[in-house]
């Protein structure tokens, strides 16, 4: 499995410390015999914007249907729109978004990206196959 993480450290939350309000976005990547998973959470906007690149350019290279996991994502910016934009017209097979929140969803509305992608209520599971992937994506 191939993942990438990004965001800034945390302060550390002590006592008389305001716990952060807002959560530092990720993305990883995992890649089965089958199929392509990004997994998103926290905030995904400029600041993951690297990271997304990297992990977009993964799923391509690998040439699997991809799936993203989005159940945890808390914010979406116009890199997160890009992002789905690109998947959904550069990957083979339709781009399915799994849980996506109420943020995300709305996203798909007002863009229009949800007409090129499948929206999932509920977790298709992941293969954990541990054979040879394809084109030497290991």
């Amino acid at each position: 499995m191939h993942e990438v993480t990004q965001g800034p450290p945390r302060p550390e939350e002590g006592a008389g410390t305001t716990p952060a309000t807002s959560e530092t976005g990720s993305v990883h990547v995992m890649v089965s015999r089958e199929r392509t998973r990004l997994v998103l959470s926290g905030e995904v906007d400029v600041a993951l914007g690297a990271d997304l690149s990297e992990a977009v350019t993964e799923a391509e290279r690998v040439g699997l249907p991809v799936e993203i996991d989005a159940r945890h994502v808390t914010f979406m910016d116009s890199s997160g729109v890009s992002m789905l934009a690109r998947l959904a017209h550069r990957t083979p097979g339709r781009l399915t978004l799994i849980q996506p929140p109420d943020v995300v969803r709305f996203l798909l509305e007002v863009t229009r990206i949800g007409e090129v992608v499948d929206v999932l209520d509920a977790d298709p599971g992941f293969p954990s196959d541990s054979g040879p992937l394809p084109d030497d994506a290991a």
